[in-house]
């Protein structure tokens, strides 16, 4: 999934936006800018893939891989995500330059399945890799959450977060996990966690409930040492055998959104921390261990 994460740059875009978009009339500068930018971490992505990535591997005709029952299917939920806040970018984007709000909903929440559509392509194209109708799927449920609920509901109720916390089975196997924290924050899914977050106010309607309280649905996975199956050895050595499971978690979240104040910057970067969970207390369910209370879950 490494590869796929450099089409989070635009995410970067809609951090430099959000808080600012309360333009009614079309800014044609507004606009020019936006889709530059867009173009310019697009097209750079696209020539990463094609020049860099891709570079030892065989071009071969179209071809198609089932990874479904991959990585417990952490993979997809990551894509989901990606393809979420990449929709929310695309709409913040065009809200900034003015455009009315069904065009920024339809064409700027298509971004994250536009965006991700070329890399499995791509992936198609190459040996060892393959075309993913299960990732196609994945894109288009990230970007339809945020498009159904901008549409109907006019916010986004339910947003979803990411949080990151090292495992120790990088350390058994680091050339597929990684061998260093930042190749493990991509590669190690053992040591992600996607979450629901959810406003309580929007739920159950009560003056009493703060504005930014939300209750956070996660999910993530552990044991896994490659995507479909344990090995037995690794580097040459036997390992012993590690059972792969699932876990739930319920946490309470915070929605940065809603801390607003003056300064639009401000207002920015803390619609920014909405890309991660807040690490607070939390309740485990793991089809290895049973329940389990974290004191702190990050």
């Amino acid at each position: 999934m490494s590869k796929k994460m450099i089409f989070i740059l635009v995410l970067f875009i809609s951090f430099g936006l959000n808080g600012q978009s309360d333009s009614t009339a079309f800014n044609k500068k507004r606009f020019v800018f936006s889709v530059g930018l867009t173009a310019t971490a697009y097209t750079a992505g696209i020539l990463y893939l094609s020049e860099v990535w891709y570079k030892d591997y065989e071009r071969v005709p179209l071809h198609f891989y089932n990874d479904n029952a991959g990585w417990n299917q952490m993979d997809k939920v990551a894509h989901a995500y990606i393809a979420y806040h990449q929709s929310r970018a695309g709409y913040e984007m065009l809200k900034w330059s003015g455009v009315n709000e069904n065009t920024s909903i339809f064409l700027g929440g298509s971004l994250g399945f536009i965006f991700q559509l070329p890399i499995e392509i791509f992936d198609g194209l190459y040996e060892g890799y393959g075309f993913s109708w299960g990732d196609v799927y994945a894109n288009t449920a990230g970007s339809l959450l945020f498009m159904t609920q901008q549409k109907l509901a006019n916010e986004q109720i339910v947003k979803m977060k990411f949080s990151y916390f090292p495992s120790s089975y990088s350390k058994i196997n680091p050339r597929v996990l990684g061998d260093n924290a930042l190749e493990s924050l991509f590669t190690d899914y053992n040591a992600q966690t996607y979450w629901l977050s959810l406003n309580l106010n929007r739920i159950i309607p009560n003056q009493k409930i703060p504005e930014w309280l939300n209750v956070a649905i996660g999910y993530s996975a552990g044991g896994m040492l490659s995507e479909f199956d344990n090995p037995s050895r690794v580097g040459g050595q036997q390992i012993s055998e590690i059972n792969r499971y699932r876990q739930f978690f319920l946490s309470p979240d915070i929605d940065f959104g809603k801390l607003k104040c003056n300064n639009r910057f401000l207002n920015g970067v803390l619609e920014a921390l909405n890309l991660t969970k807040l690490p607070a207390p939390a309740v485990e369910y793991s089809t290895e261990y049973g329940w389990v209370f974290h004191f702190i879950h990050f």
